[in-house]
C-alpha cells in the first residue's frame, strides 16, 4: 500500500493537506502532543434536507481532525486507521464555522482511543470516540 500524505508536514505546513480535508474544508490550527484543534467551514454543500449538517460529514470533520492527534504520538514507520466511530449529537451544526478539538485518550501497544468535541457559537454540537489500531510497517 502506498503511504499517503505526511500529516506532520500538513501540520507545519510543507505539505497540502489531503483531498478529504479539502472537500470537506476543514483546516488544522494547531496539533501537537496528541491533541489538534481545527476549524470546519460549514456550507451549504454539508446540510441536509431539514437545514442542519448531515450527521455523516460532522464525524467525518471529528475522524479527520482525530488523524492529526493520533499523527503528533506516532513514529514515521508507523500507520493507522479508525476501526470504530461512535457520534454523540449534542445540537444542531449549521451554517458557518465548527471548531474541531480531538484528544488522545488512551495509547496501547495496538489500539488507540482519541475523543473529539465539535463546537459552534461556544456550544457542543458533538462527541465523537474512536478506536484507531496502530499498524506497524
Amino acid at each position: 500500500m502506498e503511504k499517503g500524505v505526511d500529516l506532520m508536514k500538513v501540520i507545519a505546513h510543507e505539505e497540502y493537506p489531503p483531498q478529504c480535508d479539502r472537500t470537506l474544508q476543514i483546516e488544522v490550527t494547531d496539533a501537537h502532543d496528541g491533541m489538534a484543534r481545527g476549524i470546519w467551514k460549514v456550507d451549504e454543500r454539508f446540510m441536509n434536507g431539514i437545514g442542519v449538517a448531515m450527521g455523516g460529514f460532522i464525524s467525518s470533520a471529528a475522524d479527520i481532525m482525530m488523524a492529526y492527534a493520533i499523527a503528533t504520538i506516532l513514529s514515521g514507520e508507523q500507520s493507522f486507521t479508525s476501526i470504530d466511530l461512535h457520534t454523540t449529537f449534542h445540537r444542531p451544526v449549521l451554517m458557518g464555522e465548527v471548531t474541531v478539538v480531538a484528544k488522545v485518550e488512551r495509547l496501547g501497544r495496538k489500539v488507540v482511543y482519541v475523543l473529539a468535541d465539535l463546537f459552534q457559537n461556544e456550544k457542543k454540537a458533538a462527541s465523537v470516540v474512536s478506536s484507531v489500531m496502530i499498524i506497524d510497517q
